[in-house]
C-alpha cells in the first residue's frame, strides 16, 4: 500500500508538472472541439503502455546502454516536437475562413483529422517524450519487482499513471473548452493565443531536449 501511494504522489506530479503533453493539449483544443484533444489524450494513454512495457520486460535500459540508439530516438523526438510547435504557431497567424465551400467534405477532414492525426499525435508525443522515459527508467523500477509474478503488478503501476494522465488532462480540456465557449462571441482571440503559447512551449522542450546533456 505504501509504494502505491509512493508511486502515485510520484507519477502525479510528473503528470502536471509542464512539458509536451501538456502543450500538446492546448495546441489542439484551441482550434478543434474538445473532442480532438480527447483522442490526444487515448494516445497518450497508449503510448504509456508502451514505455511500462519496455521497462518492465527490460527493452528501455538496452537502449540507454546503447548511445548512440539513445541520442537518435531523443533527436527525433525532438524534432517531432519541434514541427508540432512549428504548425501550432503557423496556424495561429492563419486567418480562418468563414465561408465554407462544401460542408460535407469539411466535415469528413474533420473527422479524419480526429481519429488519425490527433491520436498520432498524442501517441507519438508521449512516446517520444523523454522525461517520461527517464521516469520509466529511473523512478518506475524502485516501486516493482521484475520477476514473473511481479508482471500484472507493474502493469497495475502503469495502469496508475495513465488514469492520473487521463483524469488530468480531461479535467485541463474542460476548463479551456469552456473558456472557449466565453469569448466565442468577442473573437478568435483566445484561440490564437492559445496555440502561440502551446507552440512555443514545444519548441521550447524540442530545443531543450535536443541540447541536453
Amino acid at each position: 500500500m505504501n509504494d502505491i501511494l509512493a508511486f502515485t504522489l510520484v507519477a502525479l506530479l510528473l503528470v502536471i508538472s509542464p512539458g509536451p503533453n501538456g502543450a500538446l493539449i492546448l495546441k489542439t483544443i484551441a482550434k478543434n472541439p474538445k473532442s480532438s484533444a480527447l483522442i490526444n489524450l487515448f494516445g497518450i494513454a497508449c503510448a504509456t503502455f508502451i514505455h511500462g512495457g519496455l521497462s518492465i520486460f527490460g527493452l528501455s535500459a538496452l537502449v540507454l546502454q546503447s548511445a548512440e540508439l539513445f541520442i537518435t530516438i531523443k533527436l527525433l523526438g525532438a524534432a517531432y516536437l519541434f514541427y508540432i510547435g512549428f504548425k501550432a504557431l503557423r496556424s495561429s497567424f492563419h486567418k480562418t475562413s468563414t465561408t465554407i465551400i462544401n460542408e460535407q467534405e469539411v466535415l469528413i477532414k474533420l473527422e479524419k483529422r480526429t481519429f488519425i492525426s490527433c491520436f498520432n499525435e498524442g501517441f507519438l508525443t508521449q512516446l517520444l517524450n523523454p522525461k517520461v522515459s527517464m521516469f520509466y527508467l529511473a523512478a518506475f523500477p524502485q516501486f516493482i519487482g521484475f520477476d514473473q509474478s511481479h508482471i500484472a503488478t507493474a502493469f497495475g503501476f502503469v495502469a496508475i499513471h495513465a488514469f492520473l494522465i487521463v483524469s488530468w488532462f480531461i479535467l485541463v480540456i474542460v476548463l479551456v473548452d469552456k473558456l472557449k465557449n466565453l469569448q466565442k462571441e468577442k473573437g478568435t482571440w483566445l484561440n490564437r493565443w492559445i496555440q502561440r503559447l502551446s507552440g512555443s512551449v514545444m519548441i521550447y522542450f524540442s530545443l531543450l531536449i535536443a541540447l541536453q546533456r
